[in-house]
């Protein structure tokens, strides 16, 4: 699994000159809401673009004037939706020896929600009416091999057949493996797990010091 992202640029109608933009962040709409019954996910801003974030996929003829300007009046946001777990999703290996990845992306459907619903936002706003996709600036949607948050395929659970680690992360049929990575996940969220790997891997680690008394 990994998230499901996208970037959209809104333009404001005054500037915006923030320089730690990345600290705003919305979880209204991660969870069911009145128009749709399932998570939609997270909002949030990505780092603050400037002209020559822009120029990098943008036709040649645009004026750098016109990006500056733009920079200048941006808001530049991150959305990430739920990857949800499918057993067709796999990472195996071949008879040759090679990693092999099938992978069919889901949830889109609530992922398109949510674009809708900070366009929707955005209307309340001092910003203009149309939210530009910054792949139309610098490139198409981040591929599968660019993702920096892969998780799960050993998922734990209660269950040897469904699951391949315990609820405390050792391998049902192992005594002495352990596995803390972001493997154990069985859902992937719509956030950043790297704290949720941190306090599982103490959680773990406490086990192991009781066990091993």
């Amino acid at each position: 699994m990994c998230h499901i992202n996208s970037v959209m640029l809104a333009l404001s109608k005054c500037e915006n000159a923030t320089v730690f933009q990345k600290t705003f962040g919305l979880n209204d709409f991660y969870f069911a809401s009145k128009e749709w019954d399932f998570p939609m996910g997270h909002i949030s801003f990505v780092g603050k673009s400037d002209a020559d974030i822009l120029a990098a996929g943008a036709p040649k003829i645009v004026p750098g004037f016109t990006l500056e300007l733009m920079a200048r009046h941006s808001l530049d946001f991150w959305m990430t939706s739920e990857d949800l777990p499918d057993p067709n999703n796999r990472v195996t290996v071949t008879r040759d020896g090679q990693i092999q990845l099938s992978y069919k992306s889901n949830n889109d459907e609530g992922h398109k929600r949510l674009q809708a619903k900070l366009k929707s936002l955005l209307k309340h706003v001092n910003c203009t009416e149309e939210v530009t996709h910054l792949n139309a600036y610098i490139g198409k949607r981040i591929p599968l091999a660019g993702v920096a948050h892969q998780n799960g395929t050993l998922r734990f659970g209660r269950d040897a057949a469904t699951s391949v680690l315990d609820t405390n992360c050792k391998a049902h049929d192992l005594d002495n493996l352990y596995v803390v990575d972001a493997s154990f996940f069985p859902s992937c969220g719509a956030m950043n797990p790297a704290l949720t790997i941190m306090a599982n891997a103490l959680r773990v680690g406490d086990h192991l010091m009781e066990r091993l008394k």
